[in-house]
């Protein structure tokens, strides 16, 4: 190894590139930003300047008060940062989402920002990308995380809502408004094509999906209908509304939750809901070790989630890696 200074570096304000004097997914406003994705926790109000992957831009129209600072990126395309070339590609995230490419005297580094590896009809997959310094998230860094196929999950969600339709009751199916619910409403394609009911949040993201091209089954926003209407519906909400007066309009039901998390044995019960179904829109553990082998790094830096585990694992299998240091 060189004794070259890192290309990025963890401050409280995000991940910083000094000779570019740029940051990436700041946490506070900035001159410059590059933002992978446009979940509430990489997007932010504020910067001066930020680059995105052109697919997320309708996204970041409907969350940012004023998008006019956001400059769209195709995926490939390189631009230049001071000395610092820089380029999106494809993360298998959510729609839009991006792993960031920076090349500065010779040394390559990539973030991956938020990814996965599994098929997702909604978004580009992701693109293996070799570099010198990879730097990866850990969400789901553990041995025990193993996706089942995803497809066949959302086949098991559309039987358990035609089963309460069967007892009369409906079905209330909480996921993450953005990502989660469109690869949801995806997938079920193969499997009905009836409407679901959706909360506003998720349906105003859905809308956004459906002018970049994604498929999905019909929709229809739980705003527009009387509770009397859902006996034996589907309905999409967000975690947030589990407790709502809003949720308590549609009567009596079953309730099930969408996540990664629904993988640990008696989640879903700790959490009030009636099933868990695992869908995740991050990679697995299987998934966290071939990109990371795949990106035949000399260093692999980790960030986010059970950095410990992954990287003394890596590090059995003849890598270095080690959690990206952050500030106290």
């Amino acid at each position: 190894m060189t004794d070259t200074p890192p290309l990025i570096t963890a401050t409280k304000r995000g991940l910083y590139c000094p000779p570019g004097d740029f940051y990436i997914d700041p946490v506070k406003p900035v001159q410059t930003a590059i933002v992978t994705h446009a979940h509430g926790d990489h997007l932010r109000e504020g910067s001066v300047r930020m680059f995105m992957a052109a697919p997320g831009i309708g996204i970041a129209k409907k969350r940012l008060k004023d998008a006019r600072n956001v400059v769209p990126m195709t995926y490939g395309e390189r631009t230049t940062l001071g000395p610092v070339t820089v380029s999106l590609h494809p993360a298998g995230h959510i729609l839009g989402s991006a792993q960031v490419r920076l090349e500065h005297d010779g040394e390559v580094w990539v973030v991956s920002g938020d990814y996965k590896r599994q098929a997702d009809p909604t978004c580009a997959p992701f693109e293996p990308l070799e570099c010198d310094v990879f730097v990866s998230e850990t969400t789901f860094g553990q041995p025990h995380f193993v996706w089942p196929d995803t497809g066949a999950v959302v086949g098991n969600i559309v039987r358990w809502w035609n089963i309460n339709r069967e007892r009369g009751k409906n079905s209330v199916l909480f996921c993450y408004a953005l990502g989660k619910a469109q690869r949801v409403l995806a997938e079920m394609l193969n499997h009905t094509n009836e409407t679901v009911y959706v909360h506003g949040e998720i349906g105003t993201l859905v809308e956004v999906y459906r002018l970049a091209g994604i498929d999905m089954v019909p929709t229809q926003q739980v705003t527009a209908t009387s509770a009397a209407d859902l006996k034996g519906a589907l309905v999409m909400a967000t975690p947030t509304m589990s407790r709502s007066s809003w949720l308590r309009r549609l009567g009596m039901g079953a309730r099930g939750f969408c996540s990664g998390w629904m993988l640990l044995e008696g989640e879903s019960r700790r959490r009030g809901y009636d099933m868990g179904f695992v869908v995740s829109d991050h990679a697995d553990w299987p998934a966290l070790v071939q990109t990371c082998q795949e990106s035949k790094a000399r260093r692999i830096l980790l960030m986010h989630g059970r950095t410990d585990r992954l990287a003394a694992h890596l590090v059995e299998l003849g890598l270095e890696a080690g959690p990206l240091e952050t500030p106290a």
